[in-house]
């Protein structure tokens, strides 16, 4: 017999960045409002993504700074680690997280259900309760925000082996005697790194020719030296074919790279290769939500589905897997419900890679210029021209920029180096309002801080009759070759 149904203003399948603050400014709002939240309470990024990879990645700092300490006049006879207390620590921070989490629910006034949804009809989900219990939940206007986990490739014995992801990586309470990596992405190299500070001996198994195959060449070269210096061990052009044994216990992998196939030995697995939307199996069938080839939903530029009513946020949308950018889509949905216009069409999206030194970029990258043959020029400077540095010994690394050659705004940013995402905010600023480059060459910053390099950097912007126009440097190499 199917429970009776409760009718909601809203209703929203999953509590993540976007569906929780749509959920309490709903209710704030007098809107009868409903979360349904398989596990995670705030969705992945306080529980197990950015905010406890980023918790354990500083511990993984702190123990490399303890190892650097004769460096800076400290002595330490030696250096150990405890897992245990790094899990504790983050755990600590998580638990206080979702505590956060529930209070805000409660001074919202929205009703956060804990179970497992699934669409009976349109706008009506069926949720299995964690008591064994159903309820059927229908909504005047639904909301999707049901996030993505980590792909397992099809490869023979992979998941009998029982890999990591970034889950199990957050949860260990030893250290890995050799850990494999597979991926060269966001995730595998921010945790590779971790894992070598800690004690690991880590391999990083990468398909391209380079990590982060989606920046530019100069970023993934300094990146690589960083972790040659970090003894990272990173075989490119290698696809894994097949995997033996447990991870955790050993493992023997398969490989095949431009030299042919090989086996590897080591201890523990973590695959870090992407993302898949967690759309299947959830009754998308029952409504007229179209998704994509790879499962993604298919949403306008207002986040609207194909079906009346029903809004898609988040990375199920196909929107950039930032938690920043589920915050834009929460607002997007929240000011159209209200009355206003806005849309995904031309969003400025930043972002920061958490390896030491950090990664940031924001708008073009030198290649994606060339790609869409967009003209500009280039400043580089090495962040030992950054005077900080030398107060810190944190010189490795670069800041660069791309500059328009016709009326001087900065067409984008990247920044190699300690605290690159903290300096990438302020020229991110000066990006949305339009400003040309100069206004941070002649702004008086403070000194020493890292953001005080953007004025040696700009400074180093060259004339305009420097650009650099893709289609011509296309052609001066094919005429050199």
């Amino acid at each position: 017999m199917q429970a009776d149904k409760q009718q909601f203003d809203v209703l929203i399948i999953g509590s993540g960045e976007a569906g929780k603050n749509l959920a309490w400014a709903m209710a704030k709002a007098a809107r009868r409002t409903a979360v349904v939240e398989r596990k995670l309470i705030g969705g992945s990024c306080p529980n197990i993504a950015c905010l406890p990879s980023k918790n354990v990645i500083y511990s993984a700092k702190v123990a490399q700074l303890a190892r650097r300490g004769a460096e800076f006049g400290v002595m330490m006879p030696s250096v150990s680690i405890n897992m245990a207390g790094v899990r504790a620590r983050k755990r600590k921070m998580v638990d206080g997280e979702v505590r956060l989490h529930l209070e805000l629910y409660k001074a919202s006034g929205a009703e956060l259900i804990i179970g497992e949804a699934h669409f009976i009809a349109p706008k009506t989900v069926e949720v299995k309760l964690t008591d064994g219990t159903t309820r059927v939940l229908s909504g005047d206007q639904v909301f999707l925000n049901l996030g993505t986990h980590a792909a397992i490739p099809d490869v023979p014995g992979l998941k009998a082996a029982k890999p990591m992801t970034h889950v199990e990586a957050l949860e260990l309470d030893r250290v890995p005697e050799h850990l494999v990596v597979l991926g060269g992405g966001f995730v595998a190299v921010e945790l590779a790194q971790a894992m070598r500070r800690f004690g690991s001996r880590v391999t990083i198994l990468e398909r391209e020719q380079q990590l982060i195959p989606r920046e530019d060449p100069d970023v993934a070269e300094e990146i690589l030296r960083v972790f040659h210096e970090d003894g990272i061990e990173v075989l490119f052009n290698t696809d894994l074919l097949g995997v033996e044994g447990l991870s955790g216990q050993g493992i023997t992998l398969r490989v095949r790279d431009l030299k042919g196939e090989r086996t590897l030995q080591a201890s523990d697995l973590l695959v870090a290769v992407g993302r898949i939307p967690n759309t299947h199996g959830i009754g998308l069938e029952k409504t007229s939500v179209e998704v994509d080839e790879r499962g993604y939903i298919r949403v306008n530029e207002r986040l609207q589905t194909s079906a009346a009513g029903i809004w898609a946020m988040g990375e199920c949308a196909g929107s950039p897997q930032f938690t920043h950018v589920s915050t834009d889509d929460f607002r997007i949905v929240h000011d159209n419900l209200n009355g206003g216009n806005r849309s995904t069409r031309g969003r400025l999206v930043p972002f920061c890679i958490f390896t030491d030194p950090e990664v940031a970029r924001v708008g073009l990258s030198e290649s994606e210029a060339q790609r869409q043959s967009i003209p500009y020029r280039v400043a580089k400077i090495p962040m030992a021209k950054v005077r900080r540095t030398a107060t810190t010994s944190e010189t490795r690394g670069f800041l660069k920029a791309l500059i328009s050659p016709e009326n001087d705004e900065i067409l984008g940013f990247t920044g190699v180096g300690a605290e690159a995402g903290e300096v990438m905010s302020a020229v991110q600023a000066i990006m949305l309002s339009k400003q040309p480059y100069t206004v941070l060459r002649e702004a008086i910053l403070a000194h020493p801080t890292m953001a005080e390099g953007l004025t040696v950097l700009f400074a180093a912007v060259p004339a305009r009759s420097a650009a650099i126009v893709p289609e011509q440097r296309e052609q001066k190499g094919e005429a050199a070759a």
